[in-house]
């Protein structure tokens, strides 16, 4: 049975053009809407979404893989005529399939590792989809040379693996038209994605530094989509990563995934870094999972090496004993301890260090002289450029140098082979090796170590043990810069870098004890055969899942243009503020409460200038002349500048320092809301926030009448953010006897009277207006931060405590689409001093001339 999702590409092939019709005049109403924006100056695609408000009952979830390459081999066929495909049974891509679900369907999306002639792409394409469920990507020429050999190879992935480009010689400088080319690419894969998928019911996972933007293309186009992205390269720390011109642009398109996977908890935390840093995000920790907060979405972080195929490598064992290699490696180093070596041939598998790592234990351990031996297997170079020929040359000297400084008759100490060799003649080397060495100065995973490991436990069934005598054992040499090395604690770890220390760990494992030997090899077998590729798959698709619930139950929107677009995903009950909605309800009301906050809600969080404008002063004043009003600004100012700068506001009720103090209007006292007026602990915290502020640059201490706050906005935020966290232990620590609160915010740390907040400032003016007769009927509180969400709450309270009448119309209101306990959002302070507007024309009473002079002066 054929999906339906086929329809547009499979059904064009077929010729099934009814189906397709049927398919159209079903087709589900939008579940959200987006706004129209551009990726960049070729993208031309309008957004839209396409999906449905609940989620899908159908059984069939499929899961569509996205890739650079197919995992498919091709060649021509004898005769010239076509091609022939057949899959590539080392792939990742194709192995992850056994960790998914049996009835989930698997589609690959990539480009093939041959060129196609653009006559025969159509025919490739049907055959492909056919019979492999693969769909290829074609890219133009010009495209695919500055996309792949351009902007992934020499910007990319030598920065990914540490290495800047300080000259044209080593990565060379920015090409603007490399990155174009990049996104060009990846809008082609989001196209060949869109042919095939079923918004409703298919997973995504997009794999690798090549697709890092295809996550952008893909969520512009469905907002709900369940999309997943892995890296399989190391991710580099902030320092490094802020190098790249298009940094920003690429964080962001990743954020668009639901999930984003790492190997290590070393390349999330480098992510996590760069997302704090550049773009002012904190991740939070829950139950063992990592997410993101980015606009009412949790982006999850996962952290999971991948593993190996335990079936693929138990097949390409038995083709290893069947064939004579296995017993012609036996022979021809029969009676040495051989060490295996297999790398890339790339400039960052440090196989020179290697070398000279064999180099110096042969002349420290002479013992080992015409008896060790070190088999180095290159695998051909995969890209381009001088240093590779470097490299090449730098080996091959360096293997003339030992063998002739140590070889005997019959002995080289060090056996280089530089050509493609075949999965069972790997087998076969890993069956007579004694150790396996890896020096790596930077890579992503490296799965030789396990490949090697899974290869010396032997072969089940009745042809066990052919291949491998005796006890099984295995013994490592890894670096600590490789991505399996965390999880092979019983391995010799290493830094590369320093060839003495590497000569030492070769000796000690070829040296070490054969019972101690078993017991490694047992320890990492039990975790290499448990933790196989599999379970990396279905560990990843459970925690895509786990990520995705809230998609069908929040309500959301496509904002932003180019890569500045994101999703805001808001509570179904969360809308905008209408203006005729309020003003109605403003108008019929008898008794009325409005709060409001001052920073970030009636002035621009960014602005110098912080006094209130004349405009704003007019407006307040006419809404406090109504006498059926009460109106507070309620701030985490101090009462000073509040009282300074709302002079000319005789009615005006002001809540300072957080609702401290507070006063009705401007011929009242100020009142305290706090029991507690003893300030001794000050002299406590002081002294603590200024040892940290001394030792972090940037931080600064502001001594409120009631509370004292630490800042440190304008610090590192790694450190500020390890600062800030030391000082909330230290102070907790320091006041455990004293009636205060120590709390941590947005870039502060504060310390204020216990029971001090906005949300109690609501309360008491509720309770106060009972008291006088006047129950409000009329709630509008508007704030922007977390201080903020404490009035909203205790408005939500206040209706079962009878201090608000069921029948009351509440506005609570945030500035911002944002998660929040507020069920309205205004967008920003223009909207907000324009609804306030509003509602003063809306107000009967005028003010007075004499408060109209004081206004306008």
């Amino acid at each position: 049975m054929i999906s339906r999702s086929y329809t547009n590409l499979l059904d064009l092939a077929s010729g099934n053009f009814p189906t397709m019709g049927r398919d159209r005049d079903r087709r589900r109403m939008p579940r959200v809407m987006t706004l129209p924006g551009s990726i960049c100056e070729m993208d031309d695609d309008q957004a839209h979404s396409v999906s449905s408000e609940n989620p899908s009952s159908l059984a069939g979830d499929r899961m569509i893989v996205v890739a650079n390459l197919l995992p498919l081999k091709a060649k021509r066929r004898p005769d010239n005529k076509g091609w022939s495909f057949n899959w590539n049974e080392d792939s990742l891509l194709l192995r992850l399939r056994d960790g998914l679900p049996e009835d989930m369907e698997v589609i690959y999306v990539g480009s093939l590792c041959v060129d196609i002639d653009p006559i025969e792409q159509d025919d490739v394409s049907s055959y492909l989809l056919e019979k492999f469920r693969c769909v290829p990507a074609f890219l133009p020429p010009n495209i695919v040379e500055k996309y792949y050999e351009g902007f992934c190879k020499r910007h990319l992935w030598p920065l990914f693996h540490y290495m800047l480009p300080f000259s044209p010689d080593h990565g060379g400088r920015f090409d603007r038209s490399m990155w174009e080319a990049y996104v060009s690419a990846n809008k082609l894969f989001s196209q060949k994605v869109v042919e095939v998928l079923n918004p409703e019911d298919d997973f995504v996972w997009i794999h690798d530094y090549h697709l890092m933007v295809l996550p952008t293309f893909l969520r512009r186009r469905f907002n709900r989509l369940r999309m997943g992205f892995f890296l399989h390269s190391p991710f580099p720390s902030s320092e490094i990563y802020r190098t790249l011109p298009v940094r920003e642009e690429i964080l962001k398109a990743l954020l668009c995934a639901d999930i984003v996977g790492f190997h290590t908890f070393d390349y999330a935390r480098h992510f996590l870094s760069c997302c704090s840093r550049m773009l002012g995000l904190e991740y939070q920790s829950k139950r063992g999972y990592i997410g993101l907060e980015y606009y009412g979405r949790t982006v999850g972080i996962k952290i999971m090496p991948v593993g190996i195929h335990m079936g693929h490598i138990e097949n390409m064992k038995r083709l290893a004993a069947k064939e004579s290699k296995l017993k012609e490696l036996k022979q021809q180093f029969e009676g040495k301890t051989v060490l295996l070596g297999f790398d890339d041939l790339d400039i960052f598998k440090g196989i020179n260090l290697k070398l000279l790592a064999m180099e110096h234990m042969l002349g420290q351990h002479p013992k080992w002289q015409g008896q060790a031996v070190l088999v180095q297997i290159a695998n051909p170079t995969r890209g381009k450029g001088v240093d590779l020929k470097e490299i090449q040359a730098e080996i091959l000297e360096s293997c003339k140098r030992i063998n002739k400084q140590f070889g005997q008759p019959g002995y080289e100490p060090v056996v280089y082979i530089d050509r493609p060799i075949s999965s069972s003649e790997r087998m076969a080397y890993y069956s007579i090796a004694e150790c396996v060495v890896v020096t790596a100065v930077r890579d992503g995973m490296n799965l030789t170590p396990y490949e090697y490991i899974a290869c010396r436990q032997g072969m089940s069934g009745s042809e066990a043990d052919s291949d491998v005598d005796g006890p099984k054992k295995s013994m490592l040499v890894v670096s600590e810069f490789i991505g399996c090395s965390p999880s092979l604690s019983g391995a010799i770890r290493i830094n590369p870098w320093n060839v003495e220390a590497t000569a030492e760990a070769m000796n000690e494992a070829i040296s070490m004890a054969e019972p101690e030997k078993q017991l490694r090899h047992e320890k990492h077998y039990r975790y290499v055969s448990t933790h196989d590729v599999g379970y990396w798959a279905r560990s990843f698709l459970q925690d895509m899942e786990r990520t995705c619930i809230d998609h069908f139950r929040k309500r959301c929107y496509g904002i932003g243009l180019g890569f500045g677009f994101r999703v805001v995903a808001l509570d179904p009950n969360f809308r905008k503020l209408s203006i005729d909605d309020i003003e109605s309800a403003y108008i019929k009301s008898k008794s009325r409460a409005i709060f409001l906050d001052y920073d970030g809600t009636m002035m621009p969080q960014n602005s110098i200038i912080k006094s209130p404008s004349a405009e704003v002063i007019s407006i307040l004043n006419r809404i406090c002349a109504d006498q059926n009003n009460a109106v507070f600004i309620v701030s985490g100012r101090g009462r000073d500048s509040l009282d300074k700068w709302f002079s000319p506001c005789r009615k005006l009720g002001l809540a300072a320092e957080h609702g401290y103090f507070l006063r009705w209007s401007q011929h009242q006292e100020w009142e305290t809301c706090s029991q507690n007026s003893d300030f001794g602990w000050m002299h406590l915290a002081e002294p603590v926030m200024q040892s940290y502020t001394d030792s972090t640059d940037g931080s600064s201490i502001e001594k409120k009448e009631s509370a004292i706050v630490w800042q440190y906005r304008d610090a590192d935020p790694g450190f500020g953010f390890s600062q800030a966290k030391e000082m909330l232990d230290h102070l907790e620590s320091v006041l455990a006897n004293e009636p205060v609160a120590v709390k941590s915010g947005q870039f502060i740390v504060e310390v204020k009277p216990q029971g001090v907040s906005k949300g109690l400032v609501a309360e008491k003016i509720f309770t106060s207006l009972v008291e006088r007769g006047k129950l409000a009927d009329f709630v509008l509180c508007i704030g922007d931060d977390r201080s903020d969400e404490d009035m909203f709450e205790i408005i939500g309270d206040a209706l079962s405590r009878n201090i608000l009448s069921y029948d009351t119309k509440v506005f609570a209101c945030t500035v911002g689409q944002k998660p929040s306990k507020a069920k309205y959002y205004l967008d920003d302070t223009s909207e907000v001093r324009f609804m306030l507007e509003s509602l003063a024309e809306a107000t009967i009473t005028p003010c007075t001339s004499d408060e109209e002079a004081e206004a306008s002066a």
